[in-house]
């Protein structure tokens, strides 16, 4: 036995050592601040987190942060010179990126575009990154969170005219060679969420779940997928292509040596099991499904076969105990039973399992009456007619399970009627429908009512910030109503959230132009920035209303 121990140990070390041995290298790159267009807040967070993440994952990084063109080409090469014999290449961006004629492209913090001629001079194209890849490399991941909407893009595609067609939404779907993974922030064509926090929503999900202890990185990505369906309402939704040829686990588990009492498995020790009983010693105290639905899955005549499907039915049977007893509690809760009951809530059970003997319950006035308190304390919100139905007596149920006291029955009582006239505030919220909001105990339009607070005339005063627009300060008057703005040469709109973006057209010299406004309404004041499309005037936003 102790000879077979001490084979064990030593096959688990050469395990170990290959698992460690692979070869990790990864480019990231994240641009904010770019120069001819808005700024991103996120994307340099994005890559700050994202490198952290990769070292602690055993990865030579290669990080740039806000590039030039100049700068994104140099730090490519060196990342390109460190791909000779990898295992496991990584790239990830943050930042603006566009699609042209299917060709998908990284933009650097100065580029412009004001022409379609710009698009080579001012570009990095993203197949440059992943055909040196992979060259070099036997596995290939690529994360690009660079599917926001796009300035840079409008500029470009207004630039050409009648072949702006070929300027595309977001980014293009992506071959990849054997041996690839390529990870967009949304499916191809749309527009991902910067995010309001640190990381835009693609990322955040990016570093809570890459590496996963034990998880293959297809899997990684199904909970990424959902954090982001659950974190934009499922407005974005993240998408991947893989030609990947097996499991790629970038955090393997541990391999425990055995303890000094180790009892050995009773199954034959030798080379063609020896992987198989390490994956077992590690997973076999676990509580959680599937890691035994992965052994299976690894190994579907595997020696602990059986045991793990013993393990899979108990967890089973635990969960399904656990759910069988929060849905009695849930049970308990509907029916008004209260968790701990004070003396007072002791005091009202009594009253309403032994009503007044004075007060009559014959009456139809009795449930009329009864109907109407429930109502006015926000219970009842059906018809008050005398007439004591099952509306009635979900409304009192309730109202029953809000105050944390028993029923006796459903049916309206005396003492009863007498301690809802002692409610003075409401009990049971308001619910409205979606598209409303709750305001006042009257369930109103959130769309209309929520923009109408911007409704009236305003003061736009642009300040240019350089000498390229030829004037110093431009004020004109716009209107806005309905979340709309209304002036000659002007249009846009505003989110409730008084986020506004407006385009203001204009003829100068013969030539026509536009100038692109982002900001945000807060009260009766706003500011912002504004930009000349294809040009370099550019400066600040101020808005008041009249």
């Amino acid at each position: 036995m102790r000879s077979a121990c001490f084979i064990l140990i030593l096959l688990f070390t050469a395990v170990s050592a290959d698992a460690l041995a692979d070869r990790r290298v990864a480019l990231v790159m994240g641009n904010s601040a770019y120069q001819n267009v808005p700024g991103l807040p996120n994307p340099k967070n994005d890559a700050s987190d994202m490198t952290a993440k990769l070292k602690d994952l055993g990865f030579e990084v290669v990080t740039g942060l806000d590039l030039d063109l100049v700068r994104m080409r140099g730090t490519v090469r060196d990342f390109i010179k460190k791909l000779d014999r990898a295992d496991i290449a990584l790239f990830y961006y943050s930042g603006h990126g566009l699609q042209v004629n299917g060709n998908n492209y990284i933009a650097p913090v100065d580029a412009h575009l004001s022409s379609y001629d710009d698009l080579d001079f001012e570009t990095l194209p993203m197949d440059l990154v992943l055909a040196a890849m992979e060259r070099s490399s036997k596995v290939n991941l690529v994360f690009l969170d660079a599917c926001r909407d796009n300035p840079l893009a409008e500029n470009l595609a207004r630039s050409m005219g009648t072949r702006s067609g070929s300027v595309g939404r977001g980014l293009a779907k992506l071959g990849s060679g054997v041996g690839s993974l390529i990870a967009f922030a949304t499916q191809p064509g749309n527009v991902a969420f910067d995010g309001s926090g640190r990381n835009s929503p693609f990322t955040t999900a990016l570093l809570r779940h890459l590496g996963t202890p034990g998880e293959d990185i297809t899997r990684d990505l199904v909970h990424v997928r959902r954090d982001v369906l659950e974190a934009t309402y499922g407005k974005q939704v993240p998408w991947d292509n893989s030609s990947l040829t097996g499991d790629v686990v970038l955090n393997p588990l541990p391999i425990q040596e055995p303890k000094a009492d180790f009892a050995p498995t009773p199954v034959p020790i030798g080379p063609n099991n020896a992987v198989e009983i390490a994956y077992w010693e590690t997973i076999k105290d676990s509580a959680d499904k599937s890691f035994f639905q992965a052994y299976l899955q690894q190994y579907p005549n595997g020696a602990f076969k059986a045991l793990a499907k013993l393990k899979i039915d108990a967890i089973n049977s635990r969960v399904d105990e656990q759910r069988q007893a929060n849905e009695r509690q849930k049970a308990e809760r509907v029916q008004g039973e209260p968790v701990d009951k004070s003396p007072d809530d002791v005091k009202t059970v009594a009253r309403l399992e032994h009503p007044d003997p004075e007060v009559s319950e014959d009456s139809g006035e009795l449930a009329l009456s009864t109907q109407r308190e429930l109502a006015r304390i926000g219970c009842l919100t059906g018809q008050v007619d005398g007439k004591w139905g099952a509306a009635s007596q979900k409304a009192l149920i309730n109202y029953a399970k809000r105050q944390g006291i028993k029923l006796a029955s459903v049916e309206p009582t005396g003492d009863l009627l007498k301690g809802l006239k002692t409610i003075r505030a409401r009990v049971c919220p308001l619910f409205c429908a979606d598209g409303m909001e709750a305001r006042e105990g009257r369930c109103e339009s959130a769309g209309a009512t929520g923009l109408s607070a911007f409704d009236g005339r305003w003061a736009l005063t642009r300040r240019a910030t350089n000498s390229l627009c030829g004037w110093r300060e431009l004020t004109a008057d716009v209107s806005i109503k309905n979340g709309k703005i209304y002036a000659p040469s002007w249009e846009g709109k505003i989110a409730s959230d008084g986020t506004l973006r407006i385009i203001h057209r204009f003829v100068h010299e013969g030539k026509k132009g536009s100038n692109i406004l982002n900001g945000k309404i807060k009260g009766n004041r706003g500011r912002g920035k504004f930009y000349h499309v294809g040009g370099e005037c550019a400066g600040i936003v101020e808005i008041n209303k009249m």
